[in-house]
């Protein structure tokens, strides 16, 4: 009954319907192709996309807790996995198995949404991968420890990973190597995915900054790090940690990258205000340019890459305005609850 209400419910709110706050492109071949009110309620953090399978990810903070699941293609709720929370929630394409990254974190069949079982973690999970190259789901946390590694086949905690930072973001080579970013530390921690410990770590801007994006050209051994306190994406090589370039960013609330290894494109999310959407064009492994900016959707400064169509996809909601003795978040602006049914999910591409 709980699924099929929330089916219903998402029906009635998923024809495409551009929402007052979203904006129009900037010159360039990028822009919004549609927005879709989707309602749901409680909070939101992470989306993550499916490419395979066509389905999108999103975990709800409401009460209870809930992830949504929807067809990537139309964009319509196919499913709801009902008293699951975490920061988000993913699915594996060769095991099949779906993880959401809540304590303890939350194993389901990918296919039903049938919850296979639940895995104790020894603290509260953040952002989560899926490495290719080993078939283990990396689990993040912004405490100690930092790393859980869990094996997408079996469920079983295969260990943790020593990391002396807050992590925001990760991502594979796909060949034995896993690259982290850090909230707090300023630097980009080199994993070994067979031995699951730190290899090395490549300095940014500064000890201190927030770096909350991170995506790799994996043919040209380039990371894209995108540093919210300096406002800067810095490329850099994924094999030495040289800093190539650095290119401006609009915002300090990037907070989720992905790149397109067919265009070298990489894209980049900001949410602050007016949410933008920056692209890079990689003209040559040393030479970026920033080209061409999006305005998407207020508040939205998560996405997901689709690397099926292009296409990002990013979410966001309206909020109403905060209290006057409302604190900002990590120089973010405060802002009041929820407007309801004003949740959405915005769809770029050329």
């Amino acid at each position: 009954m709980r699924l099929m209400t929330a089916i219903c419910v998402a029906a009635v709110f998923a024809v495409p319907v551009v929402a007052l706050t979203a904006r129009a492109a900037d010159d360039g071949p990028y822009h919004v192709l549609r927005v879709v009110k989707v309602d749901g309620d409680g909070g939101f953090d992470y989306v993550k996309a499916d490419a395979t399978n066509r389905r999108l990810y999103i975990t709800r903070h409401g009460k209870p807790p809930e992830v949504d699941v929807f067809d990537l293609d139309t964009l319509k709720l196919v499913g709801t996995i009902p008293n699951v929370g975490g920061a988000g929630a993913l699915a594996d394409p060769i095991s099949g198995h779906g993880f959401a990254s809540g304590n303890p974190v939350t194993m389901f069949d990918a296919r039903t949404l049938t919850v296979i079982k639940t895995i104790p973690v020894a603290s509260s999970r953040d952002d989560l991968m899926v490495d290719p190259f080993n078939d283990r789901v990396y689990f993040w946390s912004h405490s100690a420890p930092a790393g859980t590694v869990i094996d997408a086949v079996t469920g079983n905690v295969l260990g943790t990973i020593d990391l002396d930072g807050a992590v925001e973001e990760s991502v594979s080579d796909g060949a034995g190597h896993v690259y982290v970013a850090f909230d707090n530390n300023g630097s980009i921690a080199v994993v070994d995915a067979r031995t699951m410990k730190v290899t090395a770590h490549y300095p940014l801007l500064g000890k201190d900054d927030n770096c909350g994006g991170l995506a790799i050209d994996t043919k040209n051994r380039i990371l894209f790090a995108g540093c919210r306190d300096k406002k800067t994406m810095v490329m850099l090589s994924a094999d030495t940690g040289k800093i190539i370039t650095t290119l401006p960013l609009p915002d300090i609330s990037t907070d989720g990258e992905g790149f397109d290894q067919q265009t070298l494109e990489n894209f980049s999310s900001h949410g602050n205000g007016n949410g933008t959407l920056t692209i890079i064009k990689e003209n040559s492994p040393t030479s970026f340019v920033v080209e061409q900016t999006v305005k998407t959707i207020d508040n939205g400064k998560t996405m997901a890459f689709d690397s099926k169509t292009g296409h990002v996809l990013i979410i966001g909601a309206e909020y109403l305005p905060a209290a006057p003795d409302a604190k900002q978040f990590k120089g973010r602006p405060a802002r009041g609850p929820m407007v309801p049914g004003s949740f959405s999910i915005v769809e770029v591409g050329r």
